[in-house]
């Protein structure tokens, strides 16, 4: 659920603890984690909160989304499947957008269409289905032919998974057949 200043200060009471104070602990907490379990469930957890543009905010002055970035040069499969989780959830504002192009993300999501794991694949087409939208220059730079390829036959693939192949047309349909 979409949530707001109000919302906020009545879910955490007069005790509770702030969005940006307990954001901020997971990233010192991520920052100083040894473990790649623990580090799993913070990323997945700040994941969780990239959704809500409530946290859009927070989580760039907090450097949330360079965090998911940096997690998607992990050889650990779930810091990547978590990071491009985080980075799809909040792909729907253009700022945040702006965020990761101007970090380098593109590349590194793209690089997620290739991963073992379904869940990787799925939220980075998510993540470059609206990523596309924001400037001429991202558009290009993501669809080129090796990239629009791939989306090809994962659209093609609809009897190895209809979540990719449903994902994969989307993207064909608004984002190369409307430039074609």
């Amino acid at each position: 659920m979409f949530t707001n200043k109000e919302r906020q200060e009545e879910r955490i009471g007069k005790n509770g603890t702030p969005r940006l104070q307990y954001l901020q602990e997971l990233v010192s907490q991520f920052q100083n984690a040894n473990d790649q379990e623990t580090k799993e469930k913070i990323v997945a957890n700040l994941g969780n909160f990239a959704y809500d543009p409530y946290n859009y905010t927070i989580l760039r002055q907090l450097n949330v989304l360079e965090l998911f970035i940096d997690c998607l040069t992990e050889p650990n499969e779930k810091l990547v499947e978590f990071g491009i989780g985080g980075l799809c959830n909040a792909c729907a504002d253009p700022k945040n957008v702006a965020t990761i192009v101007e970090a380098d993300g593109i590349p590194l999501i793209i690089k997620c269409l290739s991963s073992p794991v379904r869940n990787t694949v799925n939220y980075a087409l998510g993540a470059l289905y609206y990523m596309c939208d924001y400037n001429r220059a991202t558009r290009d730079e993501i669809l080129r032919a090796e990239v629009v390829n791939l989306i090809e036959s994962y659209a093609a693939a609809d009897s190895v998974s209809v979540s990719f192949s449903n994902l994969a047309k989307a993207f064909l349909d608004k984002h190369v057949q409307a430039y074609t």
